[in-house]
């Protein structure tokens, strides 16, 4: 197959579907699906009776065209349909066990299919089962888009030629549940309810810590949810919200939880990042949150993963217990690219009085903020310093 031409035929095919009225990431997305069943079915065009060298179909823009098309309104009816789905949970997961048979947690389990690596596993899960764009899960997994989008790809081809009949592990079913949750959290897809729901059937269903773990770290999480922002969305950090808002019965249900599965004695991530949570929601305001504890959590945190995400934030917890001298150590190491390392050190710098450092590491860390309400929230940071400065 002439790979070259279904290179050149990209940029034509997606103008096509964007005129047609589709925006330019589904229609990405739509080509992507359409080059994978092409090379699936197109015929090898040096094989006998093969219709010529570069056109192994007798029109190749027009067979794109139309199955990208296809690829494309299947899509949409599929994003419909879970939209539907979606308006059917309530507005907040209610307490308590589930029933353990769901349709929606079959597929994510279906398409954590042993033939793929967990991080295909994932990503095609989130795209095909969670709803999440190509963009979304680049930024989840901290790769450029054109990268997710080829192993998205790889993922399909893969998974096209097997049957469903070996479904996937528990850890990586975790993991996406994991990382649909965060990106509900992040307030761009309202997806909170929903991973919160499918967890707590998996919770039903399963006697694993790690999964009790990660239901505990998401009622914690979601029970702030009413005092992350502001009026006209703006972003409010943990240490300024009303802490009167939040929802005290969820998160005792999710202290509840994360106990029992703590007292099983098999610490996972999970449950570590829960009992973060738990020490921030027992705390009746930000000056008696138990900074020395959560740094232990921290080091716990930091045996089982190696994360350096886990090591930013822990320079933070270091920062609150020991100091901003203490946190900006704890920083050393670090790759100063690594998303929100910018903020970080921005705030370390600021309490160890240096405020035009910290002011122009706000600037930076605006520039590559994930989302509008942070970055919104970072340019306030560095304005104030700049202002105060001047004053």
């Amino acid at each position: 197959m002439n790979t070259s031409l279904l290179r050149d035929l990209v940029p034509a095919v997606i103008g096509v579907l964007v005129r047609r009225g589709a925006d330019f990431a589904a229609a990405e997305d739509a080509v992507q699906d359409a080059l994978v069943e092409a090379v699936r079915t197109w015929p090898d065009a040096s094989s006998p009776g093969g219709p010529g060298e570069g056109a192994p179909v007798r029109d190749p823009k027009g067979w794109l065209i139309t199955v990208a098309w296809r690829k494309y309104l299947d899509a949409v009816r599929a994003d419909t349909a879970r939209r539907r789905r979606e308006e059917r949970v309530d507005a907040e997961p209610a307490p308590g066990p589930a029933g353990a048979v769901d349709d929606s947690l079959r597929l994510y389990f279906l398409c954590a299919h042993p033939s793929l690596t967990p991080a295909s596993a994932v990503a095609l899960t989130l795209r095909a089962v969670g709803g999440l764009t190509t963009r979304q899960i680049a930024r989840a997994y901290l790769v450029p888009e054109a990268t997710m989008a080829q192993r998205i790809s790889r993922a399909k081809r893969t998974v096209s030629t097997v049957r469903f009949d070996r479904p996937g592990d528990l850890a990586t079913v975790r993991r996406v549940l994991y990382l649909v949750f965060n990106e509900g959290y992040s307030g761009e897809v309202d997806l909170e309810a929903e991973a919160i729901r499918l967890t707590r059937r998996l919770a039903a269903g399963t006697d694993d810590e790690e999964v009790a773990g990660l239901l505990a770290l998401m009622l914690l999480h979601h029970a702030r949810r009413p005092a992350r922002t502001a009026p006209g969305g703006r972003l409010v950090p943990l240490a300024e919200q009303d802490r009167g808002l939040w929802d005290t019965r969820m998160i005792a249900e999710g202290v509840g939880v994360l106990q029992a599965a703590l007292a099983r004695d098999r610490l996972g991530e999970f449950q570590a990042q829960a009992a973060v949570a738990a020490l921030h929601a027992d705390a009746r305001s930000a000056e008696e949150t138990d900074w020395v504890q959560i740094v232990e959590w921290y080091d716990e945190l930091v045996r089982l993963t190696d994360s350096p995400v886990v090591r930013l934030n822990r320079a933070v917890a270091v920062g609150e217990a020991d100091g901003p001298r203490a946190g900006l150590a704890a920083l050393d190491g670090l790759d100063p690219g690594l998303p929100r390392y910018a903020a970080v050190s921005a705030y370390l710098h600021e309490r160890d009085g240096d405020p035009e450092t910290a002011a122009r590491l706000y600037v930076r860390a605006a520039r590559t903020a994930p989302t509008v309400p942070e970055r919104d929230h970072l340019t306030r940071q560095a304005a104030r310093l700049n202002t105060a400065s001047r004053d």
